[in-house]
């Protein structure tokens, strides 16, 4: 428990990948993605419970040997590309709340994908939702000014070009940018309320902490090479 709340840790790893196949399997330092994930819930004895909710029997496998539990398969229904944290999250709860007779307060997603999370992250998190009230809390990280959104543009079926926010026309320098925040996946601590009664991982009032460093999210190929130069390189967060 944590703070006198009973944490349900929740690793989503489907199969299923468009960009990356089986990227949930893929290494990054010599471990697998979801090991990594499962490793850092070992670190944290608050935990109640730490789960794998995936539709791929080898990667249930690899994630029970690095302490995660896989007591259900996720059904096919909501294994596609499309379907919502939330669809994942609730029925994760669902299941485990039945199969082990208690409520839980705090439903904790870490994203296999983000291979740069250490405990401190999940603690932080952790301790950002117990002291703020907040129906959830999500670490992000800040956008490069150069993806920020007054900065992009859009181009017309004809070619013709403009301004993604009509207010990006007024920006001469970065410095005139207020900062933007991505999720970067490494942490999203969601109250039973929230996730529940709101039908939501946000809720009406959600909190954030800010991460720093460098963090690879791993989407494409190339997403895994950065993630394993940062970790040879000793510049990993």
């Amino acid at each position: 428990m944590f703070e006198g709340r009973r944490v349900l840790a929740v690793v989503p790893a489907r199969g299923g990948s468009k960009g990356v196949k089986l990227k949930n399997l893929r290494e990054v330092g010599g471990v697998p993605l979801v090991a990594l994930a499962g490793r850092v819930t070992k670190a944290l004895p608050w935990i109640d419970r730490a789960i794998v909710s995936t539709d791929h029997d080898g990667i249930a496998t690899v994630a029970e040997q690095a302490g995660l539990a896989a007591p259900f398969r996720r059904p096919e229904d909501i294994s596609g590309s499309i379907i919502s944290d939330w669809q994942v999250l609730i029925h994760a709860l669902t299941e485990m709340e039945a199969r082990d007779g208690v409520a839980y307060d705090v439903i904790l997603m870490l994203q296999p994908t983000s291979p740069g999370r250490k405990p401190e992250h999940v603690t932080a998190t952790m301790e950002h939702l117990a002291k703020g009230g907040f129906d959830a809390v999500w670490t992000v990280s800040e956008t490069d000014s150069k993806a920020h959104p007054l900065k992009q543009l859009t181009v017309g079926g004809d070619g013709a070009l403009a301004y993604y926010d009509p207010a990006g026309a007024h920006i001469i320098a970065r410095q005139q940018l207020k900062p933007v925040y991505h999720r970067n996946g490494i942490a999203y601590a969601i109250t039973r309320q929230c996730l529940v009664e709101q039908k939501s991982i946000m809720g009406a009032n959600p909190g954030a902490v800010i991460v720093e460093g460098n963090l690879p999210n791993i989407d494409t190929e190339l997403d895994i090479l950065w993630a394993n130069f940062l970790v040879e390189k000793g510049l990993a967060t």
